[in-house]
């Protein structure tokens, strides 16, 4: 029974330590906002491939606009602070 008393201890001490983990090796999840693309001329055409140029991710740190990778935009990305880099 003692042993169960501490595991939930550590489990309660884990996940805020997880949490603080992430937010010091990653930063703070933004969430895709807006984005630009090449279109091949059909801007409304989903089966035309989008060559994606810029991506916009709002989040705590606000608006953060960066270039594509291998032109495609993520659902969602971590940034750090500027002031932490």
């Amino acid at each position: 029974m003692i042993v169960l008393r501490y595991l939930s201890l550590i489990l309660w001490v884990a996940a805020p330590a997880a949490a603080l983990g992430i937010y010091a090796g990653w930063g703070v999840p933004h969430v895709i906002f807006q984005y630009t693309y090449r279109d091949n001329g059909h801007p409304h055409d989903l089966t035309v491939p989008r060559h994606y140029l810029t991506c916009t991710f709002v989040g705590p740190y606000g608006a953060i606009t960066v270039a594509a990778e291998r032109a495609k935009c993520g659902w969602v990305r971590f940034f750090k602070d500027s002031a932490d880099q």
